[in-house]
């Protein structure tokens, strides 16, 4: 970012004026672990522990075949040495951006602790028992929300969408409330991980794992 004041118009906030000095220590790389996996987990904990607003929620940034990107807030629900897995409907404007180009870019932005990490790689789908053993710790309320949205299409208004919630609670009554067929996961196949620490006079720390032949390398980047 930067530092360059811009003349902005109109009455609203100093876009320009605004900016936060980084002063946490600096990121070495003795400071991390072998492999990103490991060292995310860390940092998580970290988050966790300083009570950060929801520490898993990532931006995810999908793209068409012709390359138009979109993003959106999405919730890391898993995380294992294969990747970082999320769930949704897979009728989704992300999901069919993932059908057509099935990879992806996500980032973690913690600024309170002024870090932030980003993953890039392929995308694969979550076994279907998988998501069925996510599915059954939803909340009773998001399953019944997930049938009752056919998520990115169009609808007239709040109050239909929540007639249609109505209708979905009034179907299965007091039973158990199934899986979708237009609901699963999705795991985002880790090829290259940064991390991402602030630092004054924006001379951030920027270590960077990325994946080759098997094994992964570990490069310091210019900020």
């Amino acid at each position: 970012m930067s530092d360059v004041p811009r003349q902005t118009g109109g009455s609203g906030p100093d876009l320009a004026a605004m900016r936060v000095r980084y002063v946490p220590g600096p990121l070495h790389e003795a400071d991390v672990t072998a492999e990103p996996a490991e060292q995310f987990r860390r940092w998580l904990a970290d988050a966790v522990t300083a009570g950060l607003p929801e520490p898993n929620a990532m931006v995810l940034a999908t793209s068409t075949a012709q390359g138009r990107a979109s993003t959106r807030v999405v919730l890391l629900k898993e995380l294992d040495d294969r990747g970082f897995v999320f769930y949704t409907n897979t009728g989704s404007r992300k999901a069919a951006e993932i059908e057509a180009n099935p990879r992806a870019s996500l980032c973690f932005p913690w600024f309170p602790m002024a870090r932030q990490v980003l993953v890039e790689g392929p995308v694969e789908p979550v076994a279907r028992e998988v998501a069925h053993a996510y599915w059954a710790t939803r909340p009773r309320e998001s399953q019944l929300g997930a049938w009752a949205s056919a998520q990115s299409e169009p609808i007239d208004s709040r109050e239909a969408l929540a007639a249609r919630l109505t209708q979905v609670s009034e179907r299965f009554g007091d039973g158990p409330v199934p899986l979708p067929q237009r609901w699963g996961g999705y795991r985002v196949v880790p090829e290259v991980v940064e991390f991402w620490q602030g630092q004054p006079g924006r001379l951030h720390d920027r270590l960077r794992y990325r994946l080759a032949a098997g094994a992964w390398t570990l490069d310091r980047l210019q900020p």
